[in-house]
């Protein structure tokens, strides 16, 4: 990740509204964060849908979906190669499914880009493991 692609995602990340010690965070916690960040306002944006609460579902889901604009931003493409490609369209498709689920109070579709996000983020928790044991390759670029 470029140091302007980290300032990016720490911009987004404050919109998170946390105070994990987001400026200090390496770039990788960084893009951990971030997708923590888009799982619990995906999670909150279920909710809404439930109570039929149609203003707040909508800002949920269009938080994630600038948090999930921000992972997509972060890719390296250059270093990152055919997985950073991967990611790209994938990010892409989560942004166009939650634009879709909003649209029509789809939680299956908010269920969906919740189980990729998960995927994604299980293996992005196993980088620094795979960089220990001699892996030198990762997605974003660090």
């Amino acid at each position: 990740m470029s140091f302007p692609n980290a300032r990016k995602g720490i911009n987004q990340y404050s919109q998170v509204g946390t105070s994990s010690g987001v400026e200090s965070a390496s770039p990788h916690r960084l893009i951990q964060l971030l997708m923590e960040g888009a799982l619990d306002k995906l999670a909150a944006a279920k909710g809404f849908v439930e109570r039929g609460d149609i203003a707040e579902k909508g800002r949920f889901i269009f938080w994630a979906i600038s948090i999930i604009g921000g992972l997509r931003g972060s890719l390296d493409m250059d270093k990152g190669g055919e997985i950073s490609q991967n990611l790209y369209s994938l990010y892409d498709y989560m942004e166009r499914r939650l634009v879709e689920a909003n649209r029509n109070d789809d939680i299956a579709m908010i269920d969906e880009v919740i189980d990729l996000l998960r995927e994604v983020k299980v293996g992005w928790d196993e980088v620094p493991m795979a960089l220990r044991g001699g892996s030198t390759q990762a997605a974003h670029g660090e």
